[in-house]
């Protein structure tokens, strides 16, 4: 008999096997003598060869059951580390001896036990599981017997060991936890795995011991340190915990054990942490937000609470902000004055008219439009910025951003009325897109039409962007002080992306008239080339054809008397045009053009840039041969009504340009300065404050088209509709231009039943039908 101890040589090996095979097959019973013709061919009694595996396999399961007995006595008295060593160590034998054995006796499981089996005999399987059924049966069982669970308790022992910092060998651990899931028989098909031992045995205790264990832990640690020192500690927990698997727990205990410990470190004080979340926001911790973020995104709407104090502090940061930039503006004493004129005309004197000056008159405290954009995007980006990083892009504090973010660009200190915002923004992207912008590289610009575009997100009233945008644009383009067609087209692509093709439709037609005008302007200066004298050209003339359904641009509100200087290459142009195009009608917009007049009275000569009513009233001098005017005379010359000539002559009299004497107004024949070109086309605020009341006046007009065709849309689809619900289907459909009034949608409704578009219903006065 060779000892455990030693080897087993190949030849012992195949002797032992062949003896083995030869027992099976052996038609001779060793005990009681008994003879039996081995059964061939369909016998239906019990051959030899069965009655003789039957024997062997008897046996075997006492050859097992005695030794594990005895392994059994020597592991009495063994307790915590020592038995786990003693167990680990008589299991990796013992296996390993009955994987031999296992292969010793192939031709018993490969023909007795599988007809065993087969014949649906119980309590018979392959010699390797016989060896683990002993095991368990005979030594496992009596070490986990009673209220003792010696084993468990020592592997108990152990782990608790290591979370307290001790170092332990894991071996240990893991050989009795594989031991667990190896003991997990299945008695219909031994081939499959079950974890009963393995939970009921281990799973189920160490849970309970991990509840306990970090119970303790966490309710002493935060007493005695802060919040943020206790998200370190839990964090690593967790992490020490997932290790734990990986290192020597079965892969199926990772979720009931996370699990546990995420309810313990993270839900049942869930409450601590997030009344810590202001503190760390105000003092922008990221990475302990970071950590705050990882740890209650573990348990359901552990967040949440995060969110909505995320918002109010993004809410209340942008009010701020906002409340600063205003407060700077009115410790300045300063306003914003915006040029004369935001549009173009149908017609102007000079190429390239002048870009008219930018000045500051009243003391309006109102910010200025950089400093207000500057304002908001400063909260939104540095708030954007946390939410990518500590609250790794989660779209729940996203969204949250968002609300907070349309509520403090809308409805702010300097939000006097909802369309201020979209008008301050309109004004920031049109000093972005002048020559005047500061901005030297184009990336600088691209990066800057970026950050407009993301307040532009949050505009609700995304159509009164549309008309002030339009506005500008249009100046620009007339009075050619645009700094870049590139930056304008790259405005328009983002602005589409936004909001569609219809949003921007118009915007690209006023290209396009552009285009058309370099070329309509070349020609006719050819033709008058050809067909007039060099000295009957003499004034440089320029003209911008614009469409009327695409240019933001109304007509003149007074006449004027066109002075002779000016009729002829007027009226030139005029029959050039209507040749080429017969049938159209052209509108000269006076109020729009610019010119440029040379002094010949003072002493340095001097290029005056002026609107065409100020070149208009200084004309006068000429036609009249005198030096000074009354005011009747001017009246009566220009033809202009007096709330247009008096803000004229105003400025022309504050650049001293004409000085006002006993009633006169005489030109002022000492005129000096500093600039050969003197811009005397000044911004006016009574003008622009009119432009703007024309743009809102505009602005009510197109929506209440929109929502009338918004309601014909939905009802032509739905056929009947009930009252609220056309209202909220109504304000949803809009929502992304602008947010509708309810009043303005029942006033809708109430036009459209008198257009009979709508009619309502004989059985029910609540609900519309639609009138095809």
């Amino acid at each position: 008999m060779t000892r455990l101890s030693e080897g087993m040589s190949y030849k012992k090996y195949m002797d032992l096997y062949t003896v083995s095979y030869n027992y099976c097959t052996s038609s001779r019973m060793n005990s009681g003598g008994i003879n039996e013709t081995l059964g061939v061919g369909g016998a239906t009694g019990r051959s030899g060869a069965n009655l003789m595996g039957a024997d062997l396999y008897k046996h075997l399961k006492d050859y097992f059951v005695a030794h594990l007995r005895g392994v059994r006595e020597e592991a009495a008295d063994l307790s915590d580390e020592p038995l786990l060593r003693y167990y680990t160590r008589e299991w990796d034998r013992y296996t390993t001896g009955a994987s031999y054995v296992n292969r010793l006796f192939t031709y018993l499981n490969r023909h007795w036990v599988k007809r065993e089996k087969d014949e649906g005999r119980k309590n018979v399987y392959h010699v390797y599981i016989l060896a683990l059924v002993s095991w368990k049966s005979e030594f496992y069982t009596h070490l986990q017997s009673g209220s003792g669970n010696k084993l468990t308790t020592a592997v108990l022992k152990l782990i608790e060991k290591q979370r307290m910092g001790e170092t332990i060998e894991t071996d240990l651990v893991k050989k009795v936890i594989d031991s667990f899931v190896a003991l997990g028989l299945d008695e219909a098909d031994t081939n499959r795995q079950n974890l009963e031992v393995y939970r009921s045995a281990f799973e189920v205790p160490f849970l309970a011991a991990t509840e306990a264990f970090y119970t303790s832990e966490s309710e002493q640690y935060l007493a005695a340190n802060s919040v943020t020192e206790y998200m370190k500690k839990a964090e690593a927990r967790l992490g020490d915990e997932e290790n734990r698997v990986d290192l020597y727990l079965h892969a199926s205990t990772r979720k009931g054990l996370v699990s546990k410990c995420e309810e313990v470190l993270v839900k049942n004080h869930a409450e601590s942490m997030q009344d810590e979340f202001q503190r760390l926001l105000d003092q922008e911790q990221e990475p302990d937000l970071q950590r705050m973020y990882l740890l209650l995104s573990r348990i359901p709407a552990g967040l949440d609470p995060l969110r909505e104090r995320f918002e109010q502090h993004v809410k209340k940061a942008g009010l701020d902000s906002v409340e600063r930039a205003v407060g700077a503006a009115a410790a300045a004493g300063t306003g914003t004055a915006t040029p004369v004129g935001e549009g173009a005309v149908a017609g102007g004197e000079k190429p390239r008219p002048a870009a008219a000056a930018e000045g500051r008159e009243g003391r309006e405290a109102t910010v200025e439009p950089k400093a207000y954009v500057d304002s908001l995007l400063a909260v939104h980006r540095r708030n954007n910025e946390l939410v990518a990083k500590a609250f790794r892009g989660d779209q729940g504090f996203v969204a949250s951003l968002d609300r907070a973010c349309r509520e403090y660009v809308n409805r702010n200190k300097a939000c006097s009325s909802p369309n201020k915002s979209p008008e301050l923004l309109a004004k920031y992207a049109d000093s972005l897109l002048r020559k005047s912008n500061k901005a030297s590289e184009d990336a600088d610009i691209e990066q800057a039409l970026t950050d407009t575009m993301t307040v532009f997100k949050y505009i609700e009233d995304k159509d009164v962007f549309q008309k002030f945008y339009s506005k500008m644009l249009s100046s620009r383009l007339i009075k050619d002080t645009s700094a870049s067609e590139d930056a304008e087209s790259s405005m328009i692509g983002k602005l589409k992306d936004a909001c569609g093709f219809e949003y921007t439709s118009k915007l690209q037609r006023m290209f396009q008239d552009m285009q058309l005008n370099r070329d309509m302007n070349a020609a006719f200066k050819e033709k008058m080339q050809q067909t007039h004298d060099a000295s009957d050209l003499s004034i440089d003339f320029h003209v911008l054809v614009l469409g009327t359904s695409s240019w933001p641009l109304s007509a003149p509100n007074t006449k004027l008397n066109m002075p002779a200087e000016l009729v002829k290459t007027k009226d030139r142009f005029e029959q050039y045009y209507m040749n080429k195009h017969s049938g159209r009608k052209l509108n000269w917009l006076w109020q729009h053009c610019r010119n440029e007049l040379r002094t010949l009275y003072t002493p340095q000569k001097y290029f005056f840039v002026t609107s065409t009513y100020q070149a208009c009233v200084l004309l006068q001098f000429n036609s009249a041969g005198s030096d000074s005017l009354s005011y009747g005379e001017l009246e009566t010359g220009t033809g202009l009504a007096g709330e247009t000539l008096k803000p004229l002559l105003a400025v022309l009299v504050k650049q001293k340009v004409l000085e006002l004497k006993e009633g006169q107004y005489e030109l002022n024949l000492a005129f000096k300065s500093k600039k050969i070109r003197v811009v005397l086309n000044v911004p006016i605020k009574a003008e622009q404050k009119q432009e703007s009341a024309e743009v809102m006046k505009h602005v009510d007009e197109d929506r209440k088209l929109h929502i009338q065709a918004a309601i014909v849309r939905i009802m032509k689809s739905r056929k009947t509709l009930k009252h609220q619900q056309l209202i909220s289907e109504t304000v949803d459909q809009l929502k992304a231009r602008f947010q509708p009034r309810v009043a303005d949608v029942k006033k809708a409704i109430d036009t459209l039943l008198d257009k009979e578009y709508l009619e309502r219903s004989e059985s029910d006065k609540g609900t519309y039908n639609y009138l095809a």
